[in-house]
């Protein structure tokens, strides 16, 4: 029996982390080939350069694509999009995989849809069927029209799918493998190593080993123009605080810049001494840092999946996240200085919550690369399976 070619594309620092256990069980998989593409900001320094965790963990990579335009505004996304397809049509062309894994639903995304379903290559949808209210969310449904077999990550997402009008036996709710990150991590009552000394980055030197917060706030696509004065109401909120936080970079959306600029601007008027910056840093130790910390703040969607898992508290920031499923552990504020400060006070005094399995109980790769191993694939919609 010939392995099936199951290839995966990771498009950016967060679709690795959301894709990890699944790359490893497809690889361990005796009936599965992995043909790994990276593009996109994964291979850009200034947003963490995920490509070089990814070869450290040692998957090979079966090709590189560099696509992301400067800017960072509506326009260079539609324009990156467009380099996507052109690029990975070729990629996939080479490749000659048996199926294409698009995941989720960043704005580049649609570019390894694109160029798999109008080359009639079976495409499996990872993480369809979520809301988000922003151009995240347009996307994601989009990869859902264009994909043939959706393996979701909750009963809510896989009844949305269905009433997209997917085939139902073709909507898997597996859960979502970043849980399985979560799950293998959860044991750890106290932080294994010094993210200063492994990591570096920038900033204060801080005193964390008593307490400490994670920020992780990105641009809101359909409000790029804002980016810099909501940055800066959070960065006011956390100075203010003196209390010690881990800051990560923005990913790179539309408005990337303003955020960016904003953080650079306040870091040099302000100089907080209780905030240190990072770029990036392996998937099992930001979580790692994340269960061990008092709270996420920001807009990231972890604090909506693996913090529910870990039952951390989280402060979501804005709309980003609007209308997303999510557990009692998350708390909603608007882009307020005041009202960010006191909902960070209040989490740094709050218990951890149950741990949720509302994203899955960690067991997502594994069942991923099964179905992979064993379905029927198809590119035809017309086909009942």
């Amino acid at each position: 029996m010939n392995k099936r070619k199951i290839c995966v594309v990771v498009t950016a620092r967060p679709s690795y982390s959301r894709i990890k256990s699944a790359l490893t069980a497809i690889q361990d998989h005796p009936n599965l080939e992995l043909q790994l593409v990276i593009a996109g900001s994964a291979l850009l320094d200034r947003y963490g350069n995920a490509v070089d965790f990814i070869e450290k963990d040692g998957f090979p990579i079966a090709a590189k694509v560099f696509m992301v335009l400067e800017g960072e505004n509506p326009t260079t996304m539609a324009k990156t999009t467009g380099l996507g397809v052109m690029e990975l049509t070729n990629v996939f062309y080479n490749l000659k995989p048996d199926a294409v894994i698009t995941i989720a639903d960043r704005f580049e995304t649609i570019a390894t849809s694109i160029a798999a379903a109008y080359q009639n290559i079976p495409l499996v949808h990872i993480q369809g069927g979520e809301v988000t209210g922003s151009i995240d969310e347009k996307v994601r449904h989009a990869n859902t029209k264009l994909a043939d077999l959706h393996l979701v990550c909750s009963e809510d997402a896989r009844e949305r799918v269905i009433k997209l009008g997917e085939i139902p036996e073709q909507v898997i709710n597996t859960g979502c493998p970043s849980i399985d990150l979560a799950k293998e991590i959860s044991e750890y009552p106290y932080l294994d190593f010094d993210p200063l000394q492994k990591y570096g980055g920038v900033g204060a030197a801080l005193d964390w080993k008593n307490g400490y917060i994670v920020v992780m706030q990105h641009p809101v696509t359909t409000e790029y123009k804002e980016s810099k004065k909501h940055i800066q109401e959070t960065l006011k909120a956390v100075k203010a605080l003196n209390y010690p936080a881990f800051w990560f970079w923005p990913n790179v959306d539309a408005g990337s810049d303003g955020t960016s600029n904003g953080i650079r601007a306040f870091r040099e008027l302000e100089q907080p001494k209780n905030i240190h910056f990072f770029k990036n840093m392996e998937p099992t130790d930001f979580l790692k840092l994340l269960n061990s910390s008092e709270a996420l703040v920001g807009n990231s969607s972890a604090g909506l999946r693996e913090c529910a898992y870990l039952g951390l508290p989280v402060i979501n920031i804005g709309n980003r996240q609007f209308r997303r499923s999510r557990a009692g552990n998350v708390t909603d504020v608007a882009y307020d200085q005041v009202e960010i400060e006191q909902a960070i006070k209040n989490a740094i005094n709050t218990e951890k919550f149950e741990c949720s399995t509302l994203y899955g109980n960690g067991d997502a790769g594994v069942k991923i690369a099964e179905i992979l191993a064993t379905v029927k694939l198809s590119y035809s919609k017309t086909i009942c399976y």
